[in-house]
């Protein structure tokens, strides 16, 4: 094994357990860990460190490409090994710690890491754990389902650990495309031009030397979690569908249409699976994360090709695709994030983003990461890098949440990510609202009318006369705009509560 995962001889003697491993971190430190969304992460060398930090108390900062598996965040967190994480996660439990104030959190672009990394915007890596398939002759390494950060962390870490994951097979080998541009004042332009450009090397080059140790592993990457589809996310999918064949129609875009980028979880799969059953052919993707819809569109034949920053699938798709992956090796390719979030392809391509929002407010502005403007979720993601920079950016989402106590339609969301200049539609289950060309009061009108649930609808409607009736270009009651929050806060719903109601709950 060794010799099959370690083709430049003299760097065998540093094989060590994952315990020798843990035992290289100090209090303080910065540590980088490759993984992007759950794929290609560390998967033993992090939980050695957990466990090292029950027993030996100590606090790193951590950086990784995007969110890690196998709770280990929440592992991490629960052995108060972290002091600050960046840029991404979805760990219950580190959001916890997150949202006491235990552990800061920098909610960051995906797409400019790298580039902060690189400009000295934060203290020096002192170890980076990186996964990888092999160690090539030449001392690079073949990246496993992910790239994410992994080429930064290889250049930048004072010391590097590798994760050798044996059990990703090397039909892998040959779909990683790793480019840097360089950095200013020499940076370079990135010669994508179009989702199946190949531009850079199959490896990640790095100093042998800094080498300390390599760890054997031989563990999935964690499922991702993905809800079946229902009708409410079927509904959303069509309408979407709709619109595109309406834009077709009007001679905007070809049956092609343009490279999709969806985010992650049940909207966006389902509606990628919507255009299963569309007219739509000739599809290309140039995303951040290859999920079960994209290898269903690609099975179907509906879907070409498909660019992202790593492959993250639910359990049965990962047999599915590994099982026999050469039947992708001429459709996929895998980048480093900064290239993936590249404000410059995106927009070269014309990339249409597909994301999710957590609440979107009557004039466009979209809160993709904070409950009631305070308690973080996730994370910005990707998100802003492909809507600032997109052809059309569309944000999804049902109407309504926890049994309707909730509606994702207020009129001022309570944290902006997005704002209205970057949003081209919202969509609900009761509908498209097409905010292109309209200004802020004709947007208001559009997104009430389409996206608003019934139970809200005369709510916001009122709002919003009354607003405009105290005049302004973009109409708000300043004293009640977050009401609906306090509402939700004292009542348990954002729904008027009678004064009788208000009374028996007090």
């Amino acid at each position: 094994m060794i010799t099959e995962r370690i083709l430049k001889s003299e760097l065998a003697a540093k094989v060590i357990t994952p315990a020798q491993a843990a035992a290289f971190f100090k209090d303080k430190m910065v540590v980088a860990s490759s993984g992007f969304t759950k794929a290609g992460d560390s998967k033993a060398v992090l939980t050695a460190l957990a466990e090292r930090a029950k027993l030996d108390p100590l606090k790193v900062t951590l950086i990784t490409g995007a969110s890690l598996g196998h709770g280990t965040d929440g592992i991490l967190a629960d052995a108060h090994a972290i002091s600050l994480r960046l840029p991404f996660q979805v760990d219950t439990i580190m959001r916890r710690a997150i949202n006491s104030g235990e552990v800061l959190f920098i909610d960051q672009h995906l797409g400019e890491t790298a580039n902060l990394l690189k400009a000295n915007n934060f203290p020096k890596i002192d170890i980076a754990i990186l996964e990888a398939i092999c160690i090539e002759q030449d001392g690079s390494i073949v990246p496993t389902t992910s790239v994410g950060n992994s080429a930064s962390f290889a250049a930048l870490a004072d010391k590097i650990i590798i994760e050798i994951n044996t059990e990703i097979p090397f039909s892998l080998k040959g779909v990683h495309d790793i480019f840097s541009p360089g950095d200013y004042p020499d940076r370079r332009e990135i010669p994508i031009v179009n989702a199946a450009s190949r531009i850079g090397q199959g490896t990640i080059p790095l100093d042998t030397d800094k080498i300390i140790g390599i760890v054997f592993t031989n563990i999935k990457d964690s499922p991702a979690d993905i809800a079946p589809q229902d009708e409410v996310t079927a509904v959303i999918a069509r309408h979407i569908v709709d619109f595109f064949t309406t834009e077709v129609e009007k001679g905007n875009l070809t049956n092609s249409l343009l490279p999709l980028q969806a985010g992650i979880g049940k909207v966006a799969n389902a509606v990628l699976r919507g255009f299963l059953e569309s007219d739509f052919e000739g599809l290309t993707m140039y995303s951040e994360v290859l999920q079960d819809s994209t290898f269903d569109l690609l099975d179907s034949g509906k879907m070409t090709f498909a660019s992202g920053s790593s492959i993250t699938v639910s359990s049965d798709y990962y047999e599915h695709i590994f099982n026999d992956f050469s039947i992708y090796k001429d459709k996929i390719v895998l980048r480093p994030q900064d290239i993936s979030n590249a404000a410059e392809v995106i927009r070269r391509l014309g990339v249409i983003a597909i994301n999710t929002a957590l609440e979107c407010d009557i004039y466009g502005n979209v809160n993709s990461t904070h409950i009631a403007g305070t308690n973080m979720m996730n994370g910005i993601g990707g998100s802003g890098d492909f809507a600032r920079n997109s052809y059309l950016s569309i944000f999804v989402t049902q109407s309504v949440a926890k049994n309707e106590t909730i509606s994702r339609i207020v009129p001022m969301v309570s944290h902006v990510d997005h704002t209205e200049h970057d949003v081209d539609i919202i969509v609900t289950e009761h509908g498209l609202a097409d905010l292109r060309g309209l200004a802020p009061r004709q947007r208001a009108e559009v997104i009430i009318e389409h996206c608003a649930h019934p139970d809200y609808k005369a709510e916001l409607k009122s709002y919003f006369d009354r607003a405009c009736a105290r005049g302004g270009h973009t109409p708000h009651l300043l004293e009640e705009a977050f009401s609906w929050y306090t509402s939700l806060r004292q009542h348990g719903t954002m729904k008027p509560v009678s004064a009788e109601k208000v009374e028996f709950r007090a």
